[in-house]
C-alpha cells in the first residue's frame, strides 16, 4: 500500500468548507473514489494555533495512484481549482510507502 500525503495550512473562516471538502467522505475522496485502487482518506489536525491539516490518501499500489491521476485529471483540476480558496499554503510531502 501507497500514501499521497499533503500538508494544508487553512484560510481564517474556511476551515468547516476545507474539513468537509478533504475529510473522509467528502469531494476529494468521492473523485478518488472513482478510480481503482483508492482505499480511503484520512484528515489530520495538526496541534497548535493554526488551523494546519495533513490529507493521507491510501491507495493499494503506486500505479494505482499514477493511473487514478492521469483517468481524473479533468476533474481533478476542477476541484482543485475550487478548493483553492480555503487554503493560504499547500504542500505535497510525496508518495509514501506503507511498512506492513
Amino acid at each position: 500500500m501507497i500514501t499521497s500525503v499533503w500538508r494544508f495550512r487553512v484560510i481564517d473562516g474556511a476551515v468547516a468548507a476545507f474539513e468537509e471538502a478533504y475529510g473522509p467522505r467528502g469531494d476529494w475522496a468521492r473523485l478518488f473514489s472513482r478510480a481503482a485502487g483508492f482505499i480511503g482518506t484520512e484528515l489530520l489536525r495538526l496541534d497548535g494555533d493554526e488551523p494546519v491539516y495533513l490529507t493521507i490518501d491510501r491507495w493499494n499500489c503506486a500505479s494505482d495512484y499514477h493511473h487514478a491521476r492521469a483517468a481524473l485529471d479533468f476533474g481533478y483540476a476542477a476541484l482543485d481549482r475550487r478548493c483553492e480558496a480555503y487554503t493560504s499554503e499547500e504542500t505535497w510531502l510525496g508518495l509514501h510507502t506503507v511498512i506492513e
